[in-house]
């Protein structure tokens, strides 16, 4: 991966999360590190336990899905779900938890710098 990838990504995440915020989910984890892999991260939304995938990529790319949510197939969703049992066993999660949830926020960004967010919630 390359420095500028990473660097998207991690604006990326960083709008997500704040975006989430604003809505009032509190985020409880980001860029966890498991043995398996990586949490982007994890939210509670109201009494569910959001395990948010944040994928990245520009407008203008000619690689890829059209759309970043897009990029997430049954390979990454099991890896997910695999690691969102890793993050329970070991922390238990937050008290008052109702259920669990993975959802995919996509983010485009504009060659103006200006990202369109595209939230797919219950994504798998």
């Amino acid at each position: 991966m390359t420095f500028a990838r990473q660097r998207l990504g991690r604006a990326a995440e960083e709008l997500v999360a704040a975006s989430l915020e604003r809505r009032g989910w509190r985020v409880v984890g980001r860029n966890v590190r498991l043995p398996s892999g990586e949490l982007d991260i994890v939210a509670l939304d109201r009494t569910t336990l959001v395990f948010v995938e944040v994928k990245a990529g520009r407008n203008d790319a000619s690689r890829g899905p059209e759309r970043p949510a897009h990029a997430v197939g049954p390979r990454k969703q099991h890896k997910l779900r695999r690691l969102a049992r890793e993050w329970i066993a070991e922390r238990r999660g937050p008290s008052g938890v109702g259920g669990y949830r993975f959802d995919v926020v996509g983010v485009s960004f504009r060659a103006n710098g200006i990202a369109d967010i595209d939230h797919i919630r219950q994504a798998f």
